[in-house]
């Protein structure tokens, strides 16, 4: 399997993905990883991460020359189309003549969802992709979908994006009947604006898991694995998720080093107090597929560090294997069917 990687995506690129990738190819020896970015810059990067690495691994790393690179402040579908020499668009189109397996990038959130919409296509029947994170909920990960690709949603959107996100929870974590909830401001089927409570009805005729609406206190109750919402609403969750875990362990924290007894106390639940953190932790985690285009792509988190690059490779290589794509398309073609 061959993973493309955009090598200057991210806040800390080359360094981090370079170091992701050496991570990553210890977890699987097996795949092969292109690095796509100016050439001699990934290459000086390469060479002092794997300087004491097994030849055998440094073998397993492909250079192409990628001299554009598309940044956050440019126009994203512009620079799709005219920066044809960047990693985005040289991974995406690689991806879609099927000459690479996967597509990872901590670029331009509106780069990737460009270049996978206009470079490598949607899958038919898909009116808009969407990004999807999978997030903590305290017994596992649920499934946020949208995150922020589609701000205005139609009610026939939400329902393709429970569809796309069953499909990938049966296929990369293993579910076999994922649970599909409608984020809203009450569990009532009346509750809502036109968007929901019209997509409300869709989502109950659609074949899915659907357990109907999910207040926002809910979601991290393990109410449903896939949470189904608009791109606005579906971000404000995600950042909003971050800001109270980083407030949080900086609160336990600074409590903790208050007193005598406090330091004591901690310094015991210290493994607990870790595994906590690494529960809440975005890398982990590694980034999030954008599904509804025809392959697969991972979206990491522009601040990532290499761990979390490593991740998204490991995300990556799951849902190639797994066919989340196919699975979509099966999907796709049996609700068509039924609707008929």
């Amino acid at each position: 399997m061959k993973i493309y990687l955009d090598a200057m995506g991210g806040d800390h690129a080359p360094g981090a993905v370079v170091q992701g990738a050496l991570e990553a190819l210890r977890r699987h020896p097996s795949i092969t990883l292109e690095l796509g970015g100016p050439l001699e810059r990934v290459r000086e990067e390469v060479d002092r991460v794997f300087a004491e690495a097994p030849a055998d691994l440094r073998s397993q790393v492909i250079l192409t020359d990628c001299p554009e690179v598309i940044d956050n402040c440019e126009s994203p579908v512009m620079a799709v189309r005219k920066k044809k020499g960047s990693a985005i668009v040289d991974g995406m189109l690689k991806l879609r003549d099927k000459e690479v397996d996967a597509f990872v990038s901590a670029g331009s959130t509106g780069a990737v969802l460009a270049g996978g919409m206009f470079r490598l296509g949607r899958i038919p029947g898909i009116e808009r992709p969407a990004l999807a994170p999978l997030m903590p909920n305290g017994k596992d990960f649920f499934l946020l979908i949208d995150c922020g690709a589609n701000v205005d949603c139609k009610p026939q959107w939400l329902v393709q994006f429970g569809l796309m996100g069953t499909a990938y929870m049966q296929g990369v974590q293993g579910m076999e009947n994922p649970r599909v909830g409608l984020v809203n401001n009450g569990a009532e089927a009346e509750k809502g604006c036109a968007l929901t409570k019209e997509a409300f009805g869709l989502l109950e005729k659609a074949d899915l898991n659907f357990v109907g609406n999910v207040e926002a206190r809910e979601i991290t109750r393990d109410a449903a694995d896939v949470i189904v919402c608009d791109g606005f609403v579906g971000n404000v969750i995600l950042k909003f998720m971050e800001g109270v875990a980083g407030t949080l362990m900086g609160i336990i924290k600074r409590e903790i080093m208050s007193d005598l007894r406090s330091k004591v106390g901690g310094l015991l639940a210290k493994p607990a107090f870790r595994r906590v953190a690494r529960t809440m932790d975005y890398h982990e985690v590694g980034g999030a597929p954008l599904l509804g285009v025809r392959g697969s792509v991972i979206k990491a988190h522009g601040s990532s560090n290499g761990h979390a690059i490593a991740c998204a490779i490991s995300q990556a290589v799951k849902m190639a294997e797994n066919d989340v794509v196919g699975k979509i398309e099966k999907r796709l073609v049996c609700t068509e069917e039924a609707s008929e």
